[in-house]
């Protein structure tokens, strides 16, 4: 199963409701014990997510790429990033984390930014 890191721009209630809908998947947020602390760098974040296998979730469009391909360009590897989508609902954001998780294998990510949603969310009318 995959790991996610959430950023510490990322809303709180983010890994909050990630824990209450799904236990056991491994979430974690800088700041936390056992993550880098926060205000630690970008390029410093990706280290840690290729040490202990980690998908970073962020908000940072403007400046995750150049920090990914620098990593790579150092011969570093990064489980992947997912970028939040601002115009989905925190709800659909989360439920795109879940789907995610449960439907992909170890590596499918690596070295790749993901913009979510991945899968097609549907309006459903009622």
């Amino acid at each position: 199963m995959l790991k996610y890191l959430m950023d510490e721009n990322v809303d709180p209630i983010y890994p909050t409701q990630l824990r209450r809908r799904k236990s056991d998947l491994p979430i974690r947020a800088v700041g936390e014990i056992q993550t880098p602390a926060k205000g630690t760098l970008d390029p410093e974040i990706l280290l840690w997510c290729e040490e202990y296998n980690f998908i970073l979730v962020t908000n940072n469009r403007k400046s995750m790429p150049v920090h990914l391909a620098d990593n790579i360009a150092q011969d570093h590897h990064v489980p992947g990033i997912f970028i939040l989508n601002s115009n989905l609902s925190i709800g659909q954001n989360i439920d795109e984390l879940i789907v995610i998780a449960e439907g992909s294998f170890e590596g499918e990510y690596q070295d790749q930014i993901i913009h979510l949603p991945l899968t097609k969310i549907r309006d459903v009318d009622m």
